[in-house]
């Protein structure tokens, strides 16, 4: 064969295996070797390369260690003919970080449940409290919120109910915050989190600052944002334009949380302010959940006077988490004074579909399960995603799903958080962090008066390749789970 023929072919086949267009077949010695596990006959999907095909997976340790057309050799076998495999699913947003918590992410195919909107701190007891315990991985970002409640001495138990929303920080008090940052940082926090909106005397030059800290380590600050809806001054919008503005100004990266029970009916309108930052280099990402309502605390400054105005609700649309009744006036004095989590059904049906019709929107749950009680994204976002979303409503479709769930959350931490290379793939050498889904029946069932419900259709999960999830049940004592976090 001529030099110039076989040069132009030998650049044609490196073009499309970069590509992720052609699949080499594995060696025979890979096929012919035991593995500990091996998931048969599955369509393998993976959002990195475009793999959409039939494939036998091999598992060695907590790695995938062969993707073959050909038959493999396992000490398990499990044959998941007409099912998807694919990564299990990145949870950005995972308040409920405890063992009821963890069963419900595992068995809505989520494998590694982050807590980066309110954060902890102090982080390395965070971190000790649940090594050894988690059915899936964990993480958690050093918070502003915990940081400033503890500076300012705020009553609250997780979110501020007094001194934290009121208190304008002194300088000193300032330097305390920013000490606490760092040293979350230092013990290994994968970011900084921030609820702008729970603690509105931070002044704009505050944050500013902490985004600096931010850029300076070479940390993604995740956010919620200042303000709620249309309503001006302290629209959406407005609380948008700072953030971006931070990062811009500081070379942070930021990652803006729940777009639409923040940006309310003025979500396209942010959709197109993130996705021009992005175009023109600001280093911006973005989530939301797949639902028609929000949750927090009753207590905490996002109903503070004018509340309704903001959100374009009122006191029937406020549902109270521990009895599922819907708020009056006198039910929301009394239920404000005592505290606690209520639903907020206040974001419009097509702004919910909009964001989940985004390739570049991430799905994050911002979920809580306590005693049975909570908000159904707790328990079904990823499988409301695949069945409501893609399955029956078709705004998008199943590959780009996945890459919203599991490689997007890989890629915006991978940077400062080099083990999440290893997440969000199927391939050689990944960690065997996999899900398998029935793409026909995969649903959630969780609803706004019983959340404690899980969702089906997934019969499958591995973490760090142990079964945690095996024909959709729960598998008992086992905790495969390990620690997220910066070196």
């Amino acid at each position: 064969m001529p030099r110039t023929i076989l040069f132009k072919l030998t650049q044609t086949i490196l073009v499309l295996l970069l590509a992720g267009l052609l699949i080499l077949p594995m060696p025979v010695a890979d096929a012919q070797a035991e593995f500990d596990i091996v998931l048969a006959n599955g369509r393998v999907m993976d959002p990195e390369s475009g793999l959409d095909a039939i494939r036998n997976v091999g598992i060695r340790g907590n790695k995938i260690a062969a993707i073959s057309t050909r038959p493999l050799k396992g000490k398990t076998v499990v044959d998941v003919k007409s099912q998807v495999v694919t990564a299990g699913f990145i949870d950005l947003h995972s308040h409920g970080q405890d063992d009821e918590n963890y069963r419900y992410k595992a068995r809505d195919g989520v494998t590694t449940a982050l807590e980066m909107e309110v954060g902890a701190s102090p982080v390395s007891k965070w971190y000790a409290e649940r090594e050894g315990k988690s059915l899936v991985n964990f993480g958690v970002t050093v918070g502003h919120i915990p940081a400033r409640m503890a500076v300012m001495k705020d009553t609250g138990s997780w979110l501020p109910r007094d001194l934290a929303i009121t208190t304008r920080a002194t300088a000193e008090q300032n330097q305390q915050i920013h000490a606490l940052l760092k040293q979350g940082l230092d013990e290994g926090a994968i970011g900084i989190g921030f609820g702008i909106a729970y603690v509105p005397a931070t002044r704009r030059d505050e944050i500013f600052e902490l985004f600096q800290l931010a850029a300076d380590r070479k940390v993604t600050c995740f956010v919620h944002a200042r303000s709620h809806g249309s309503i001006e001054p302290g629209s959406a919008v407005e609380s948008f334009q700072e953030v971006i503005a931070d990062a811009a100004g500081t070379g942070a990266s930021l990652h803006i949380v729940h777009v639409t029970s923040t940006g309310l009916r003025q979500t396209p309108v942010s959709l197109r302010l993130i996705e021009g930052a992005r175009k023109r280099g600001v280093d911006v990402t973005v989530e939301a959940y797949p639902y028609t309502a929000g949750m927090t605390g009753l207590e905490t400054a996002i109903f503070d006077e004018g509340w309704q105005e903001k959100l374009g609700i009122g006191y029937g649309d406020l549902q109270w988490v521990a009895t599922g009744e819907r708020l009056t006036a006198e039910s929301f004095a009394r239920y404000r004074k005592q505290g606690g989590l209520t639903v907020i059904h206040s974001i419009p049906e097509e702004m919910a579909r909009l964001a989940v019709s985004k390739p570049e929107v991430m799905i994050a749950s911002d979920g809580i399960i306590t005693n049975g009680k909570g908000h159904p994204r707790g328990a079904g976002s990823y499988a409301r995603v695949l069945g409501r979303y893609v399955r029956e409503q078709k705004v998008i479709s199943l590959m780009a799903a996945l890459r919203k769930m599991s490689l997007l959350p890989a890629q915006r931490l991978e940077t400062s958080v080099p083990m999440m290379r290893s997440k969000g793939r199927v391939k050689v050498g990944a960690d065997a962090d996999l899900i398998v889904f029935d793409p026909a029946t995969v649903i959630d069932r969780a609803t706004f008066e019983n959340a404690a419900l899980y969702s089906t259709g997934i019969p499958h999960v591995l973490v760090n390749g142990v079964f945690v999830v095996r024909d959709e049940k729960i598998v008992e004592g086992i905790k495969p789970g390990v620690g997220i976090r910066r070196k």
